[in-house]
């Protein structure tokens, strides 16, 4: 079955008033601002950024001084990680409330979309020994990276159905790995070829590739802006008159009626610790192939360039697989392979050299790595409300960034103690069984089942 047909989507639920169709417009709408943010995650969380705070502006093994301690450069970019998104944890659900109280998600969207364009711009002015500065820099743009994701994914359940919500969450996973792995090759080409851009050798620095995510975010996010449509209703309250207060009321009464949603809450939580794993494993990979593996900058690029089109095609293969054997048994494929990575990567060169092994490991990982969280994102959407997604996904987002929280934090610590990258990936793999052995309880039918009874 194709992705799209003839005939517009109509949104599942009676929960708004008058059901506007869908047309292919805003699906593509939708799945730009994948292309457009997915440079940031692939450029400054998970390539070149990351690798340069770490290695360089918080000065690698040599580390910085914090109240006292001395931290290995790696645990200070973590913690900053961390702290960026306990703080994304805790806004995400009330912001979501009031979203959803207001009819306001696309004007939400928008503010944390260009609250961290500007920051991620500013980024251009971090050098070494600027670890202040560029975490609090790095830390606002990736709150407003996590932020307007909540109310990008809580858009999902609006322009799908259950029959293809697998399939369009593919295919906004699919739009990023295009979208990142794009800029990445031209970070690339600036890097090592600029010459191919009519510019001089050496004409462009890392600097330089910070400022090009929020230009390539700013333009390819216009599609979203210009054809996404707010379909929940407006309430008799103003956009002005919808205070915090509101959505926290609003989100107490989520918390007071949760126990409707038994197959949610189970799931959230298995994400919550799986995705703990995944999300750590994305975030240091770089760091791990410069530090265990003697990496360079040009040939970390390359390996996530193959990363991302891999994960592009495993991204709508495992879309077309959740909608045929359902969203579970797909994440619970995906978990399995991923926990195959992870032990590898703890005994690499046991059959080759290291850093063949590690390539291979890529090739594993970018399978898995768009289809785990697609999948992921259809369960909570078939699970989820359409009157409350804005909110439902605040949970959804709460779970991935505790995740993002405990994952780097934990694997920072022990750095921190060992001295060692490599030596605390096999700590990763408790996550995976944890979220394995919880996402095992959850049972689908009976989630969609409890859909029928939203928050209201």
């Amino acid at each position: 079955m194709k992705p799209f047909s003839s005939s517009p989507y109509l949104p599942k639920s009676s929960s708004f008033p008058r059901a506007m169709p869908v047309q292919k417009r805003e699906i593509f709408g939708w799945a730009m601002y994948d292309f457009a943010n997915s440079a940031f995650a692939t450029t400054i969380l998970a390539v070149i950024f990351n690798k340069y705070f770490a290695t360089v502006v918080a000065g690698g093994a040599a580390g910085v001084s914090l109240f006292g301690f001395h931290l290995h450069g790696a645990s200070f970019f973590t913690f900053s990680v961390s702290l960026s998104m306990a703080i994304s944890a805790v806004l995400s659900p009330l912001l979501g409330a009031v979203a959803d109280s207001s009819g306001s998600k696309k004007r939400f969207l928008m503010i944390f979309c260009y609250v961290a364009i500007v920051f991620t711009a500013l980024l251009y002015f971090v050098r070494e020994g600027d670890y202040w500065m560029g975490a609090t820099f790095f830390i606002v743009a990736n709150i407003g990276f996590a932020g307007g994701n909540v109310f990008y994914n809580a858009f999902l359940p609006e322009i799908s159905t259950d029959r293809t919500i697998g399939r369009i969450s593919g295919l906004g996973w699919a739009s990023g790995y295009i979208g990142g792995g794009l800029l990445l090759a031209i970070n690339l080409i600036m890097l090592r070829y600029p010459e191919w851009l009519g510019f001089r050798a050496g004409s462009f620095t890392v600097h330089d590739c910070f400022v090009s995510v929020s230009l390539w975010w700013l333009l390819f996010s216009i599609p979203t802006f210009l054809f996404l449509r707010e379909r929940a209703p407006k309430t008799l309250h103003t956009y002005k008159r919808v205070s915090f207060w509101t959505g926290y009321q609003r989100l107490r009464h989520t918390f007071s009626r949760i126990q409707t949603f038994q197959e949610l809450t189970k799931f959230l939580l298995a994400y919550l610790i799986y995705n703990d794993g995944i999300e750590t494993v994305i975030i240091m990979a770089s760091i791990f192939g410069a530090d265990v593996l003697g990496m360079k900058t040009d040939e970390i690029i390359l390996y996530f360039l193959m990363v991302q089109g891999i994960a592009f095609f495993g991204s709508l293969l495992f879309g077309f697989l959740a909608d045929f054997i359902g969203n579970k048994k797909t994440v619970m494929i995906s978990l399995g392979i991923w926990s195959l990575i992870v032990i590898w990567a703890f005994r690499l060169g046991i059959f080759l050299d290291p850093k063949s092994e590690y390539w291979i490991l890529g090739v594993l990982a970018g399978m898995v790595m768009g289809g785990s969280q697609a999948a992921s994102r259809s369960l909570q959407g078939i699970f989820t409300p359409d009157a409350n997604s804005a909110e439902f996904f605040g949970f959804f987002a709460v779970s991935g960034k505790f995740a993002s929280v405990f994952g780097p934090l934990i694997y920072g610590i022990l750095i921190a103690i060992t001295g060692s990258v490599q030596s605390g990936v096999l700590s990763v793999l408790i996550f995976f069984i944890i979220g394995m052995a919880i996402l095992w309880t959850v049972n689908e039918r009976k989630g969609m089942e409890e859909k029928q009874s939203p928050v209201l």
